[in-house]
């Protein structure tokens, strides 16, 4: 089964570590066979090509200047004429809106991904229901719930992200390492965030909790805001947590690292993981990542983390709640015995939520019952 993945390509976030990790881990699922369409060259691209698969470009379209999107279109259907797909599966609204026609147009079967909640309230998302796609994958059952609201004639199945597992030794031995590169001592308890400079990924709480912290805690810590602005609208944010950060006087305790090509290595070298988003988390991919990695995960108990984070591997606090989230990170800092015997109950929890060779089965299973040999 050949199957066409339809995206962006112009930011990098959850969906294109899914989109990478699908091309990577391909040898898994041997039935399936993934292609790339995108609008954009960027950090996208260069790893799917890393990773030794078809990557077509299309062209950048933007909703500003229509005829690079029909240009787009063109260049999609003369691809769907030329090469023969099974399914194409559009990523988010955006895909949805500019290319679901067009591809549906084709032949193929037509199967939307839902990565994030559809509310029908932005522009993308009303056009993007104009097309009723064959099928919609939804990665949670928080997402499903407006999926079924939005789409409600599709074939629906929750399937969880099929993510590497990598294997937490490899990492472990670069520890100390890291933490000299950014000069913190063994006895440091690190928290560490990992996650898109956007106002709902919960940046302004964590540092308000923190602020908290350094007032009750006698333990030594620090935490590493990891992750980069891509949009002007996220560099004014960053600029605003640079200022909270003087402000709660924890600038001795917080260091923003910027964009990273190594959270591995960042999350091996932490002690705790902290996302106390504002508004819900869809699904949640760096959740895995740190509990795969060993690292007790706080989280704020909204969205699909409650579907992730249970009391054997984490805590989840009360929604905008900063005294809460505080006293959940002092008993992490304060009780190393406790944090690590959370930490290793993580790995099994990730690969029993995210297997890859058992996710990717499901995907295939899916797409593949849509077909007309099915």
């Amino acid at each position: 089964m050949r199957v066409l993945h339809l995206s962006s390509g112009n930011l990098y976030g959850g969906v294109e570590t899914l989109l990478v990790t699908l091309a990577r881990l391909r040898h898994l699922c041997p039935q399936m066979e993934p292609h790339f369409a995108l609008a954009f060259e960027g950090r996208l691209s260069k790893e799917l090509r890393a990773a030794g698969v078809a990557v077509h470009m299309l062209g950048a379209a933007r909703t500003s200047r229509p005829w690079t999107i029909w240009r787009a279109r063109r260049r999609l259907s003369e691809l769907l004429r030329q090469q023969s797909f099974d399914v194409a599966v559009c990523h988010m609204a955006w895909p949805m809106a500019m290319f679901g026609k067009t591809a549906a147009g084709r032949g193929c079967k037509l199967a939307f991904w839902a990565h994030d909640v559809l509310t029908g309230r932005h522009w993308l998302e009303r056009w993007a229901r104009r097309v009723t796609p064959d099928a919609v994958i939804v990665n949670s059952r928080f997402t499903a719930n407006s999926v079924l609201q939005f789409y409600p004639d599709a074939r629906r199945s929750v399937i969880h992200y099929p993510l590497e597992m990598r294997a937490a030794g490899p990492e472990r031995l670069h520890r100390a390492a890291v933490r000299r590169e950014l000069s913190v001592a063994d006895d440091t308890a690190v928290i560490i965030q990992v996650s898109r400079m956007q106002p709902w990924k919960g940046h302004a709480l964590h540092l308000k909790a923190l602020s908290h912290l350094k007032a009750a805690s006698n333990k030594k810590w620090v935490c590493w805001m990891a992750g980069g602005a891509q949009r002007p609208e996220e560099e004014k944010y960053l600029r605003n947590l640079r200022q909270m950060v003087v402000q709660f006087g924890i600038d001795d305790h917080v260091r923003f690292l910027e964009q990273r090509s190594d959270v591995p290595r960042l999350l091996a070298a932490a002690d705790i993981f902290c996302q106390p988003n504002r508004n819900p988390e869809p699904f949640g991919i760096v959740f895995i990542e740190a509990l795969n990695a060993g690292l007790p995960v706080v989280a704020t108990a909204m969205g699909a983390a409650p579907e992730i984070i249970d009391e054997n591997c984490g805590l989840l606090t009360p929604p905008d709640d900063p005294a809460a989230l505080a006293a959940s990170l002092q008993r992490c800092v304060e009780s190393g015995h406790w944090r690590q015997t959370l930490g290793r109950n993580g790995p099994a929890r990730a690969r029993a939520l995210c297997d890859p060779a058992t996710q990717l089965t499901f995907v295939e299973n899916f797409l593949h019952s849509l077909l007309p040999s099915a």
